[in-house]
Protein backbone atom coordinates (compact mmCIF):
# COMPACT_ATOMS: atom_id res chain seq x y z
CA UNK A 1 0.00 0.00 0.00
CA UNK A 2 1.18 3.52 -0.77
CA UNK A 3 3.14 5.97 1.32
CA UNK A 4 1.02 8.71 2.82
CA UNK A 5 4.02 10.64 3.81
CA UNK A 6 3.09 14.30 3.81
CA UNK A 7 -0.57 13.94 4.03
CA UNK A 8 -2.87 15.43 6.39
CA UNK A 9 -5.85 13.08 7.90
CA UNK A 10 -8.80 14.20 9.74
CA UNK A 11 -10.42 11.06 11.84
CA UNK A 12 -13.06 11.89 13.54
CA UNK A 13 -14.18 9.53 16.97
CA UNK A 14 -10.67 8.49 16.95
CA UNK A 15 -10.03 8.14 20.90
CA UNK A 16 -10.88 4.44 21.06
CA UNK A 17 -12.16 1.57 18.50
CA UNK A 18 -12.07 1.50 15.14
CA UNK A 19 -11.34 5.28 15.07
CA UNK A 20 -8.42 5.00 16.87
CA UNK A 21 -7.54 2.04 14.78
CA UNK A 22 -7.61 4.34 11.51
CA UNK A 23 -5.88 6.97 12.80
CA UNK A 24 -2.98 4.64 14.30
CA UNK A 25 -2.97 3.33 10.78
CA UNK A 26 -3.11 6.05 8.62
CA UNK A 27 0.07 7.46 10.98
CA UNK A 28 1.77 4.29 9.99
CA UNK A 29 1.84 4.98 6.53
CA UNK A 30 3.12 8.51 6.93
CA UNK A 31 0.06 11.15 7.77
CA UNK A 32 0.06 13.31 10.40
CA UNK A 33 -3.04 12.13 12.08
CA UNK A 34 -5.99 14.71 13.40
CA UNK A 35 -7.52 12.62 16.40
CA UNK A 36 -10.41 13.99 16.94
CA UNK A 37 -12.18 13.34 20.30
CA UNK A 38 -15.33 14.19 21.67
CA UNK A 39 -15.72 13.69 25.44
CA UNK A 40 -12.59 11.22 25.61
CA UNK A 41 -9.87 13.39 25.85
CA UNK A 42 -7.86 10.92 27.79
CA UNK A 43 -8.35 8.37 24.92
CA UNK A 44 -7.81 10.41 21.97
CA UNK A 45 -4.41 11.63 23.80
CA UNK A 46 -3.27 7.65 24.35
CA UNK A 47 -4.14 7.68 20.72
CA UNK A 48 -1.89 10.38 19.49
CA UNK A 49 0.75 8.81 22.52
CA UNK A 50 0.51 5.35 21.04
CA UNK A 51 1.04 7.00 17.75
CA UNK A 52 4.15 9.06 18.45
CA UNK A 53 5.45 6.04 20.20
CA UNK A 54 5.51 4.55 16.98
CA UNK A 55 7.49 7.24 15.17
CA UNK A 56 4.42 9.07 13.34
CA UNK A 57 2.95 12.41 13.95
CA UNK A 58 -0.42 12.86 15.55
CA UNK A 59 -2.05 16.23 17.37
CA UNK A 60 -5.79 15.84 18.97
CA UNK A 61 -8.49 18.17 18.28
CA UNK A 62 -11.80 18.17 20.17
CA UNK A 63 -15.74 19.10 19.22
CA UNK A 64 -18.65 17.23 20.56
CA UNK A 65 -20.78 16.25 17.78
CA UNK A 66 -24.21 17.04 17.42
CA UNK A 67 -24.24 19.74 18.91
CA UNK A 68 -25.17 23.61 17.38
CA UNK A 69 -21.75 24.60 17.26
CA UNK A 70 -19.80 21.28 16.74
CA UNK A 71 -18.71 21.74 12.95
CA UNK A 72 -17.52 24.81 13.68
CA UNK A 73 -15.32 23.86 16.90
CA UNK A 74 -13.82 21.45 14.80
CA UNK A 75 -12.34 23.25 12.22
CA UNK A 76 -10.78 25.82 14.62
CA UNK A 77 -8.88 23.34 15.96
CA UNK A 78 -8.55 21.16 12.50
CA UNK A 79 -7.39 24.78 11.01
CA UNK A 80 -5.03 25.32 14.00
CA UNK A 81 -3.51 22.24 13.96
CA UNK A 82 -2.87 22.02 9.74
CA UNK A 83 -0.86 25.85 10.06
CA UNK A 84 -1.67 26.35 6.36
CA UNK A 85 -1.57 22.77 4.76
CA UNK A 86 -4.07 21.48 2.93
CA UNK A 87 -6.28 18.73 4.56
CA UNK A 88 -5.57 15.19 2.44
CA UNK A 89 -7.93 12.98 3.76
CA UNK A 90 -11.23 12.57 5.78
CA UNK A 91 -12.16 9.78 7.80
CA UNK A 92 -15.99 10.40 9.10
CA UNK A 93 -16.46 7.56 11.73
CA UNK A 94 -17.53 9.26 15.20
CA UNK A 95 -21.15 7.89 15.26
CA UNK A 96 -23.78 7.55 18.03
CA UNK A 97 -24.98 4.02 19.28
CA UNK A 98 -28.30 2.76 18.35
CA UNK A 99 -30.90 4.18 20.75
CA UNK A 100 -33.55 0.57 20.67
CA UNK A 101 -36.54 -0.66 18.53
CA UNK A 102 -39.13 1.38 17.11
CA UNK A 103 -41.73 0.79 20.57
CA UNK A 104 -39.04 2.48 22.83
CA UNK A 105 -36.81 4.86 20.89
CA UNK A 106 -37.30 8.27 22.18
CA UNK A 107 -37.61 11.58 19.67
CA UNK A 108 -34.30 12.70 21.55
CA UNK A 109 -32.89 9.75 20.39
CA UNK A 110 -33.95 9.69 17.24
CA UNK A 111 -32.71 13.06 17.30
CA UNK A 112 -29.44 13.00 18.99
CA UNK A 113 -28.48 9.82 16.06
CA UNK A 114 -29.07 11.85 13.15
CA UNK A 115 -27.60 14.71 14.76
CA UNK A 116 -24.00 13.21 15.01
CA UNK A 117 -24.76 10.15 12.21
CA UNK A 118 -26.03 12.20 9.30
CA UNK A 119 -25.74 16.00 10.15
CA UNK A 120 -22.46 16.09 11.75
CA UNK A 121 -21.22 14.65 8.71
CA UNK A 122 -22.76 16.25 5.83
CA UNK A 123 -21.74 19.54 7.22
CA UNK A 124 -18.39 18.35 8.15
CA UNK A 125 -17.53 17.16 4.63
CA UNK A 126 -19.17 21.13 3.67
CA UNK A 127 -16.48 22.68 6.01
CA UNK A 128 -13.58 20.39 4.47
CA UNK A 129 -14.02 21.05 1.07
CA UNK A 130 -12.02 24.33 1.28
CA UNK A 131 -9.31 22.80 2.82
CA UNK A 132 -9.35 19.46 0.98
CA UNK A 133 -7.09 19.35 -2.17
CA UNK A 134 -7.68 18.27 -5.73
CA UNK A 135 -6.85 14.47 -5.32
CA UNK A 136 -8.27 14.32 -1.90
CA UNK A 137 -9.86 11.37 0.38
CA UNK A 138 -13.12 11.08 1.78
CA UNK A 139 -14.18 8.04 3.90
CA UNK A 140 -17.87 8.01 5.56
CA UNK A 141 -18.24 4.63 8.07
CA UNK A 142 -21.53 3.31 7.65
CA UNK A 143 -22.50 -0.43 8.67
CA UNK A 144 -23.81 -3.72 7.97
CA UNK A 145 -27.29 -2.25 9.39
CA UNK A 146 -28.11 -0.55 6.56
CA UNK A 147 -28.52 -3.83 4.47
CA UNK A 148 -29.90 -6.24 7.27
CA UNK A 149 -32.82 -6.09 8.88
CA UNK A 150 -32.37 -5.59 13.10
CA UNK A 151 -35.57 -4.98 15.05
CA UNK A 152 -33.36 -2.70 17.77
CA UNK A 153 -31.65 -0.66 14.79
CA UNK A 154 -33.73 0.59 12.59
CA UNK A 155 -33.19 4.35 13.01
CA UNK A 156 -29.38 3.47 13.56
CA UNK A 157 -29.84 1.96 10.06
CA UNK A 158 -31.80 4.86 8.96
CA UNK A 159 -28.73 6.86 9.51
CA UNK A 160 -26.28 4.66 7.76
CA UNK A 161 -28.74 4.24 4.41
CA UNK A 162 -28.36 8.15 4.34
CA UNK A 163 -24.61 8.36 4.18
CA UNK A 164 -23.76 5.88 1.84
CA UNK A 165 -26.51 7.99 -0.11
CA UNK A 166 -24.52 11.14 0.95
CA UNK A 167 -21.22 9.44 -0.35
CA UNK A 168 -22.30 8.30 -3.87
CA UNK A 169 -24.06 11.44 -5.01
CA UNK A 170 -21.18 13.94 -3.40
CA UNK A 171 -18.75 11.44 -5.49
CA UNK A 172 -20.12 12.47 -8.40
CA UNK A 173 -20.54 16.08 -7.32
CA UNK A 174 -16.52 15.96 -6.32
CA UNK A 175 -15.27 13.70 -8.90
CA UNK A 176 -13.85 16.99 -11.26
CA UNK A 177 -12.16 17.57 -8.21
CA UNK A 178 -10.29 14.23 -8.28
CA UNK A 179 -11.80 13.36 -4.83
CA UNK A 180 -13.00 9.80 -4.17
CA UNK A 181 -16.46 10.07 -2.08
CA UNK A 182 -16.84 6.18 -0.43
CA UNK A 183 -18.20 4.34 2.63
CA UNK A 184 -16.83 1.59 4.27
CA UNK A 185 -19.55 -0.96 6.04
CA UNK A 186 -17.82 -2.81 9.38
CA UNK A 187 -20.28 -5.78 11.05
CA UNK A 188 -20.00 -6.86 14.34
CA UNK A 189 -16.57 -5.92 15.60
CA UNK A 190 -14.82 -6.56 18.76
CA UNK A 191 -13.05 -3.48 20.45
CA UNK A 192 -11.56 -2.58 23.73
CA UNK A 193 -14.68 -0.60 24.19
CA UNK A 194 -17.35 -3.09 23.54
CA UNK A 195 -15.48 -6.66 24.37
CA UNK A 196 -17.78 -7.48 27.72
CA UNK A 197 -20.69 -7.37 25.49
CA UNK A 198 -19.39 -10.89 23.64
CA UNK A 199 -19.20 -12.37 26.67
CA UNK A 200 -23.36 -12.79 26.95
CA UNK A 201 -23.42 -16.82 26.12
CA UNK A 202 -23.71 -17.86 22.67
CA UNK A 203 -23.14 -14.09 21.42
CA UNK A 204 -19.71 -14.53 19.82
CA UNK A 205 -20.26 -18.13 18.44
CA UNK A 206 -23.75 -17.01 17.01
CA UNK A 207 -21.79 -14.20 15.05
CA UNK A 208 -19.28 -16.51 14.06
CA UNK A 209 -21.64 -19.01 12.86
CA UNK A 210 -23.15 -16.23 10.26
CA UNK A 211 -19.87 -14.65 9.20
CA UNK A 212 -18.66 -16.16 5.96
CA UNK A 213 -14.55 -15.91 7.42
CA UNK A 214 -15.49 -17.62 10.71
CA UNK A 215 -14.32 -15.39 13.01
CA UNK A 216 -14.98 -11.54 14.59
CA UNK A 217 -13.66 -8.99 13.23
CA UNK A 218 -11.33 -6.62 14.91
CA UNK A 219 -10.96 -2.93 14.18
CA UNK A 220 -7.60 -3.54 12.39
CA UNK A 221 -9.63 -5.24 9.80
CA UNK A 222 -11.46 -2.36 8.98
CA UNK A 223 -8.55 0.13 9.36
CA UNK A 224 -7.09 -1.72 6.83
CA UNK A 225 -9.67 -0.88 4.19
CA UNK A 226 -9.58 2.54 5.08
CA UNK A 227 -5.91 2.90 4.74
CA UNK A 228 -6.42 1.22 1.64
CA UNK A 229 -9.31 3.83 -0.02
CA UNK A 230 -7.23 6.45 1.51
CA UNK A 231 -4.04 5.23 -0.86
CA UNK A 232 -3.43 6.32 -4.25
CA UNK A 233 -4.20 2.69 -5.48
CA UNK A 234 -7.69 3.35 -4.72
CA UNK A 235 -7.73 6.34 -7.35
CA UNK A 236 -10.21 4.69 -9.36
CA UNK A 237 -13.17 4.05 -6.67
CA UNK A 238 -15.35 6.23 -5.69
CA UNK A 239 -18.79 6.29 -4.73
CA UNK A 240 -19.32 2.84 -3.33
CA UNK A 241 -20.19 1.34 -0.15
CA UNK A 242 -17.02 -1.53 0.69
CA UNK A 243 -18.83 -4.02 3.00
CA UNK A 244 -15.75 -4.53 5.84
CA UNK A 245 -18.02 -7.57 7.64
CA UNK A 246 -16.07 -10.57 6.74
CA UNK A 247 -19.00 -11.57 5.03
CA UNK A 248 -21.65 -11.14 8.09
CA UNK A 249 -25.38 -12.56 6.85
CA UNK A 250 -24.34 -13.26 3.57
CA UNK A 251 -26.51 -16.32 3.78
CA UNK A 252 -26.52 -19.97 4.82
CA UNK A 253 -23.40 -21.18 6.19
CA UNK A 254 -22.27 -24.40 4.24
Amino acid sequence: MSDLTGRTALVTGASRGIGQAIAVRLAAKGALALVHFGTDEDGAAATVKEIERAGGSALAVGAELGADDDVETLFAGVEACLAGRPLDILVNNAAAVPAGPLGSTTRAEFDRLFAVNVRAPYFIIQRALPLLRDGGRIITMSSVAARSAFPTQTSFAMTKGAVETMSMTLANELGPRGITVNAVAPGTTRTATNGAAFEAPGLAEFIVGATALGRLGGPDDVADVVAFLASDEARWITGQVIDASGGLFLGPRP
